[in-house]
């Protein structure tokens, strides 16, 4: 994730086009870690979050307010006694430094003029809240940092505030001589986008890998090898980015894979150009959607975590002894052979002298002549009922096995069928649905009687670019219910071939479907399926009223003998989502 010197410097851009001249009306601090200010300018009301937090440290505009705890903790109280009604007379970035500069106005008891700063760090572990005096002399911190925890730099009250050196770096908004430039990445043996994050303050791995990607040279070429071509293209395209920064030509965006954000950014990331990007007018409402939404992928991913592990040990366990059945089935095809040793031996047996250890017969059923071994201490009679006894004993197990093949590969579909149905759950409704279906089929035990949990998960919800309506099913529950209840005989329904995933239905209501409702249809069953990582899928689709349930079959398994085909993508980002 991109929060690197960029995104601050779209953030200083944002907040002095808004905040550059309001009060603080409110002071507040939910967290330990956390300060959230509102703030009023021009006739409107702002929050400003601020966050320290070692693990997601933010600092963003937010229409959200956070309960704060009854008693305000002691920083708070400062704050509020030396800012309350402080006027903002300057956002300032030092350099492209991960740190924001809130100079700030107030009146002291006596009705004078004072300067104030509220310093936020946003440097992961080391992030922190300072409050300083015009002189830079900490007043307090949100954390205080003794010189047993750091030996850089105290960060206590009285003590003199200062930016940590940074080791090796310059500013590029200051030192980007194209001489310097080639000093800088001629002795740094490493890849060229880690030679450049390391050479100059501001820029994250994925920054420094959107340089390589516009100056079309190979990131991971070691920068001390690049030629001179290759190293004014690096000039160049980092020159035309810091230009957007210091002309403020931002361009917030967050990159999806799918539905799923995967990066962030303040300028275009051009190397993401197959993903889905989503541009935003303020860097502030990218920040707070893409750790919502990050955060809501984090939880139930890590709420899923148990039923994963049910689910991929009974997989497991029913791989296992699906290969070992087929073993066994490989063996048993030895059992024609020694039914047919049986009835030569039985017809051709009577010459066959005593201690013999084979005999040529012909084989009436193929012409051909065979070569029968036999135990040279039993009689041809007793060879006979011993290649029976052996075929008897194949059948049997022959006939087991294909009744018990079947079902245990019924039960890999259904568990892989379940992995997917996790896979895409989004809300914690989800899972309380696919939970219930593991204990219906007996991998969990309910707890505190039989008395079910209720459902609220619903279907996804789609509408074609036709208008028409398209839904899909979360887990197999709703695979049934949309295809045996819902869906009525002429509506169509879609699926991934021969993958586990949703059923797709698109109601028609008695009109017929154009061509472009049905390849969105198709990329609805693809990527809701486990094949969303191919380029293409095939899918099968079908009229509802062809699409059968066999008697005790398992949730969302269903048949169908006649069948129209398609391949196709997995991109569903122009679909309307209701």
């Amino acid at each position: 994730m991109a929060f690197d010197g960029i995104t601050i410097a779209n953030i200083t851009s944002e907040l002095n086009k808004t905040l550059l001249g309001g009060r603080i009306y409110k002071i507040a601090q939910p967290e330990s870690d956390e300060l959230l200010l509102t703030i009023k300018n021009n006739g409107s009301q702002y929050r400003l979050l601020l966050s320290a937090d070692a693990s997601l440290p933010l600092i963003y505009l937010t229409q959200s307010n956070k309960p704060s705890p009854m008693t305000a903790p002691g920083f708070c109280m400062l704050l509020r006694k030396h800012l309350q009604n402080a006027r903002i007379t300057g956002i300032v970035q030092p350099g492209l430094e991960r740190i924001i500069h809130l100079n700030l106005e107030h009146l002291n008891e006596l009705g004078d003029i004072c300067k104030k700063k509220l310093i936020v760090e946003i440097m992961g572990k080391h992030s922190n809240i300072i409050f300083c005096d015009e002189q830079d002399k900490i007043i307090d911190s949100i954390k205080h940092i003794s010189g047993i925890i750091s030996s850089v730099r105290e960060v206590l009250p009285g003590r003199d505030y200062f930016i940590p050196l940074t080791q090796n770096k310059w500013d590029p908004l200051a030192d980007l001589s194209y001489v310097n430039f080639c000093e800088h990445m001629h002795e740094k043996p490493m890849a060229a986008y880690k030679a450049l994050y390391s050479s100059y303050t501001g820029l994250s791995p994925i920054i420094a890998q959107e340089i390589c990607y516009r100056a079309h040279v190979d990131g991971d070429m070691p920068a001390n090898v690049l030629e001179e071509n290759d190293l004014h293209a690096l000039y160049d395209a980092l020159t035309d980015m810091m230009t957007q920064v210091t002309e403020g030509n931002f361009t917030p965006c967050i990159i999806y894979n799918g539905r799923e954000p995967i990066e962030f950014a303040a300028l275009p990331l051009t190397l993401y150009a197959d993903q889905t990007v989503k541009t935003y007018d303020s860097i502030s409402a990218v920040l707070e959607q893409y750790y919502a939404e990050r955060s809501m992928v984090t939880r139930i991913r890590q709420k899923s975590v148990d039923l994963r592990k049910i689910v991929q040990t009974a997989l497991e366990r029913n791989v296992k002894k699906y290969d070992l059945q087929m073993r066994q089935m490989q063996d048993t095809e030895k059992r024609e052979k020694y039914k047919v040793y049986g009835e030569l031996l039985n017809t051709y047996g009577y010459n066959v002298e005593p201690g013999t250890k084979s005999m040529e017969a012909l084989n009436y059923y193929t012409n051909e002549m065979i070569t029968i071994p036999l135990d040279d201490t039993l009689t041809p009679q007793e060879n006979a009922k011993k290649y029976f006894d052996k075929y008897g004993k194949m059948k049997r197990t022959y006939e087991a096995l294909s009744e018990l093949t079947i079902q245990v590969k019924d039960e890999i579909e259904h568990l892989e069928s379940v992995l997917a149905s996790l896979d895409i759950a989004q809300q914690e409704e989800d899972l309380v649905q696919i939970k219930e279906e593991l204990i219906e089929s007996g991998y969990i035990r309910r707890k505190g009687g039989t008395k079910k949990t209720k459902i609220t998960s619903k279907p996804f919800h789609y509408i074609s670019s036709d208008g028409f309506h398209m839904y899909v099913g979360k887990n197999n529950y709703q695979n049934d219910e949309l295809t045996f209840k819902f869906a009525t005989g002429n509506d169509w329904w879609f699926h991934a071939k021969q993958k586990a995933g949703s059923h797709v239905i698109v109601k028609t209501e008695g009109q017929e479907l154009p061509d472009r409702t049905f390849e969105e249809a198709a990329r609805l069953a693809a990527y809701y399926s486990k094949g969303r990582e191919q380029n293409k899928v095939e899918i099968d689709y079908i009229q509802k009223k062809h699409v059968k349930k066999p008697a005790g079959a398992k949730p969302g398994f269903v048949v169908y003998y006649t069948n129209y085909s398609m391949a196709i993508d997995s991109d569903i980002s122009g679909i309307e989502q209701v």
